[in-house]
């Protein structure tokens, strides 16, 4: 293993156990907490699996926020997040769950500020906790946990993108896997989610230009490849990009140079665009879709152990 990785790995490892032996404190909000988080950096499908699970509790008349850091944003403390609002502010996938979904975002470094503000502001409802798997300040009801492609080959940081190792599976209530992938041995015993994931394109323009500034590009290009989407060339850049008018300019100049007629790039780069988007002319949003399987059981086991685990404390 690499040195560095070695070091992470040790740290990180006395932090869980000071958790595991109750030395150090974790803190439970009045409404109960289901946490959806991941073990690698990025690119697991978080953001639409939150989307998804508030659309499902929604459907069974349960009423919820979300809590999130707001990683990128330029602000700090808790705060509400206006839908109309820009990712400086907010950081781009609160504020793209706030569009989304019609419940309260609330972001902030603080977790457990950021829920006793919601319960402040609405009530003791369900909190779902945005990546909150590492962020153990916060005492949950349910831990969700998805694998993204290839973390059961990865490695831990700084050599590869895993910020824990597989074997913390073991505090996970459920593991979401895509599709018909394999479940690691380290998941034995807990409860198995499959996803489906796509794209929605309404139009799929001839010889686009493709942009983007996500976690796993690759797997976008791939999914436009499947819909039969021929790039006239891409443009990638890194996680949260903050787009600037110099960006948007290249990104002119590449369409014309390439003789294209239109951009493909996805909803979280629009967020991050902001009111640039409408120098973009003949711009396409890819939207991420994503179906929980044997969706309404699922959810019923879920809120049945969450009340009994809460009648308990």
């Amino acid at each position: 293993m690499n040195l560095l990785s070695s070091i992470y790995g040790g740290a990180l490892a006395l932090k869980n156990a000071a958790y595991d032996r109750g030395c150090r404190h974790t803190s439970r909000l009045t409404g109960p907490v289901i946490s959806v988080g991941n073990l690698s950096v990025g690119g697991a499908g978080k953001t639409p699996f939150v989307i998804l699970l508030a659309e499902m509790l929604g459907q069974q008349g349960v009423k919820c926020d979300v809590l999130s850091r707001g990683y990128g944003r330029r602000t700090r403390g808790v705060r509400l997040v206006d839908p109309n609002g820009s990712a400086a502010d907010f950081g781009d996938e609160p504020l793209l769950i706030a569009r989304r979904l019609q419940v309260p975002v609330v972001v902030g470094e603080d977790r457990f500020a950021a829920g006793q503000f919601a319960e402040a502001a609405l009530g003791p409802q369900l909190h779902i906790l945005d990546d909150g798997f590492q962020h153990r300040q916060v005492a949950r009801d349910f831990d969700i946990v998805m694998l993204g492609p290839g973390d059961t080959r990865d490695r831990l940081l700084p050599a590869g993108r895993l910020r824990e190792p597989l074997r913390a599976l073991s505090r996970a209530d459920a593991v979401v896997v895509e599709g018909e992938s394999p479940a690691p041995t380290e998941a034995v015993g807990k409860v198995l989610w499959r996803i489906r994931r796509g794209i929605e394109l309404a139009d799929v323009p001839a010889h686009p230009i493709v942009f983007c500034g996500i976690a796993r590009p690759e797997r976008f290009l791939e999914q436009l490849r499947a819909r039969g989407v021929n790039t006239a060339t891409t443009r990638i850049f890194s996680d949260h990009h903050a787009y600037t008018e110099a960006d948007v300019s290249s990104l002119v100049a590449l369409k014309a140079q390439s003789g294209s007629t239109a951009y493909v790039t996805t909803e979280k780069d629009v967020v991050n665009l902001g009111s640039l988007a409408a120098s973009l002319e003949s711009l396409v949003v890819a939207r991420v879709t994503m179906e929980l399987m044997n969706a309404s059981p699922a959810i019923d086991a879920m809120l049945e152990m969450v009340n009994k685990r809460r009648q308990r404390s």
